[in-house]
């Protein structure tokens, strides 16, 4: 139970970092999804590049947090479609929701889960090996879906799908699925209640005050 919460919350927190968890690929996997500018070659490429990072810069990152903090900060503000994710969590409640009330709740998820999680970054174990499956278009073009595993010694492979979109400016994740368990479904029904009762300023506040906390390996 302990090393599959730990590859939950690690899917989490990289998924919203940088697209994919971590990254050693055989070279025929490689040659399969690097076609230039698809997503999954993003996903090749942004995991390859923040392993690296945390590699060089783990003990600056164990012993300065704040350092951590930005770095993920700032790879997950040029991936992860925040605005679009928190959206689909509000479902019905963000119906006729300004944006601005949108764009609150999105940055207190954002910073809530970056908080909880990022840290889990650096419990990374290098040696992780991810395979890419396969990238398949999403009904009523919606964006795509682009499937991997993760591979454990030892352990059976855990499945690992990111959602990604075209925003305009590039591809964007807006939501990640675990073992089939999305993240966007989960937040949706545990914050279905607050929202019910409180507005959505209400609501991005007591997360921000810690009163509410998105918790990805509910009933995992």
């Amino acid at each position: 139970m302990m090393m599959k919460t730990k590859i939950l919350s690690l899917a989490l927190a990289a998924a919203f970092v940088a697209a994919a968890p971590a990254v050693t690929f055989a070279q025929a996997q490689a040659a399969a999804a690097s076609k230039a500018g698809t997503p999954s070659k993003m996903v090749l490429d942004n995991s390859t590049r923040i392993l690296s990072t945390l590699e060089s810069r783990r003990a600056e990152f164990t012993k300065n947090r704040g350092a951590l903090r930005q770095f993920i900060a700032t790879e997950f503000n040029s991936m992860f479609d925040r605005d679009y994710a928190a959206r689909l969590v509000l479902g019905a409640h963000g119906r006729g929701a300004s944006d601005a009330d949108v764009k609150l709740f999105a940055d207190a998820l954002a910073d809530g889960l970056m908080s909880r999680y990022g840290s889990s970054l650096l419990d990374l174990n290098t040696r992780l090996k991810v395979r890419v499956k396969s990238e398949t278009a999403l009904p009523n073009g919606r964006g795509v879906r682009v499937s991997s595993e993760f591979l454990r010694q030892g352990g059976e492979p855990v499945p690992v799908d990111y959602f990604m979109r075209n925003t305009g400016t590039g591809w964007k994740v807006f939501d990640v699925m675990v073992e089939g368990v999305s993240f966007v479904q989960t937040f949706r029904t545990q914050f279905d209640g607050p929202l019910g009762r409180k507005t959505i300023p209400q609501v991005a506040a007591d997360i921000r005050a810690g009163k509410l906390q998105a918790d990805a390996t509910t009933n995992q």
